[in-house]
């Protein structure tokens, strides 16, 4: 069967790598944006992960004529009243580093004996026409005093997974992807992927693509 190509509404490598993994041996060609050079960039203003992932996905779909998968993911954490959540990335300002962004959660969280957090990921799948197929996948954990690890991106270092016993920085790829955020929702579009494949063909043939 003629494989489907999918753009990753992403240019994170790291991401990029998750989700090549847990996508791999499957009828997909998988590319992302670094795939077709300097792109425009959405607005990402909406209130929570699911509509920022579907602004993303509708938008690259349209722009580029390949269906597009696009996560927004962020750390939700109780303490701090759901903080940085949809704001994770830029939190700690447009080009924080990611030991930056940690620091700065290590600073707010100073004192707090609430460390309560979880991982959110609204997970969409668009067509160049507009319809989409959405998924959410969450994990809860823990912040932290101190980054431990040094696998895995973002606010991995400082998130401790109880399960487990270690942050998400102190495991492995294929430990993270079985119980994180993004794995769980990819874990869903992966158990649908028969129907999802025949309904993006039905979609595509809808559309000029």
């Amino acid at each position: 069967m003629e494989k489907v190509t999918l753009v990753l509404a992403t240019t994170n490598p790291g991401k990029t790598r998750e989700i090549k993994n847990l996508l791999q041996g499957h009828s997909i060609e998988l590319l992302n944006l670094t795939d077709f050079g300097p792109t425009p960039k959405p607005a990402e203003d909406e209130d929570s992960f699911e509509e920022n992932a579907y602004q993303k996905a509708y938008f690259y779909a349209r722009i580029l004529g390949f269906p597009a998968l696009a996560d927004d993911s962020g750390l939700v954490v109780e303490a701090l009243g759901g903080e940085p959540g949809v704001h994770s990335a830029r939190w700690a300002g447009e080009e924080a580093t990611d030991a930056e962004r940690c620091s700065r959660l290590l600073e707010r969280m100073a004192g707090k004996t609430d460390r309560k957090a979880a991982f959110v990921c609204g997970l969409v799948l668009a067509v160049p026409t507009g319809p989409a197929l959405t998924w959410v996948g969450r994990c809860e954990g823990e912040i932290t005093t101190a980054p431990q690890g040094s696998n895995g991106f973002g606010y991995d270092p400082i998130f401790y997974y109880p399960p487990l016993g270690r942050t998400f920085a102190e495991l492995t790829a294929e430990e993270k992807n079985r119980v994180s955020h993004r794995g769980l929702a990819l874990a869903e579009f992966k158990s649908e992927l028969d129907k999802v494949l025949i309904w993006l063909r039905r979609r595509l043939d809808e559309s000029p693509v």
